[in-house]
């Protein structure tokens, strides 16, 4: 059997800086949710999935809709497991069972702010531009042309030929925006990277984004969600 579009969410169970951090409850619900909701609700994909190696997880997974159809393992659970590697388990798991994918959209499980018309259009973008990855972005809410460093016990212009330029004449610098990756399967098969050479993007605004590292980071993100669920999320 092939199929055709693949969402992984990928949630193990050890978290260090937040504990249980994957299904710690956001706004009335494990954050985990989320993802799964908008993966779900986008229609765009033949599989949703997520990849744990913790029961609760996987309970907490099916209980929302997603398949759990094999837990990770051992080699792709510890702190040094890189995405690429989890992700490549997961279709060859699949393999085993004669199912193919030609896209796979990678969300991360402490993803509150995704929305279904996003994973809609990373699906379309991909498609039409026969692009290698597709994934968020968003601007840097400072220029980092314009940062600091600190060498012995002072404070000084990481780049100075920026010194004298004005913020808005610097170029505009993008991160990643921590929410998803979309791969074409063959090429990410091939290459055993992520970001590959054909990349396009979705720009993001800065309402739409909050890494989630720390404590502060999630009061930070609930009271976000909070404010722009009417406009965004109903």
């Amino acid at each position: 059997m092939t199929g055709k579009n693949l969402a992984v969410i990928t949630a193990r169970g050890g978290s260090k800086r937040i504990p249980r951090k994957n299904i710690k409850i956001f706004c009335g619900k494990p954050i985990i949710t989320y993802s799964i909701e908008a993966a779900i609700g986008s229609g765009v994909f033949d599989e949703v999935i997520v990849s744990t190696d913790d029961e609760e997880i996987k309970n907490i997974a099916i209980k929302y809709g997603a398949k759990v159809p094999f837990m990770r393992s051992e080699k792709t659970s510890d702190d040094y497991a890189m995405t690429y590697e989890v992700l490549l388990e997961v279709l060859e798991q699949y393999k085993k069972i004669d199912m193919e994918f030609e896209y796979l959209c990678c969300i991360y499980p402490t993803a509150p702010f995704i929305k279904k018309e996003i994973l809609k259009t990373g699906i379309d973008i991909i498609k039409n531009y026969n692009a290698d990855t597709v994934l968020p972005i968003v601007p840097f809410s400072f220029p980092p042309q314009r940062s600091f460093i600190i060498e012995n016990d002072n404070v000084k212009f990481k780049y100075s030929e920026n010194e004298l330029i004005r913020s808005q004449d610097l170029e505009t610098l993008y991160h990643d925006a921590g929410q998803f990756y979309y791969v074409n399967v063959k090429r990410f098969i091939e290459t055993k990277r992520i970001i590959m050479d054909n990349v396009k993007p979705i720009i993001l605004d800065d309402i739409e984004v909050q890494d989630i590292d720390n404590e502060s980071d999630w009061e930070i993100a609930e009271l976000k969600y909070q404010m722009i669920s009417d406009k965004y999320y109903k």
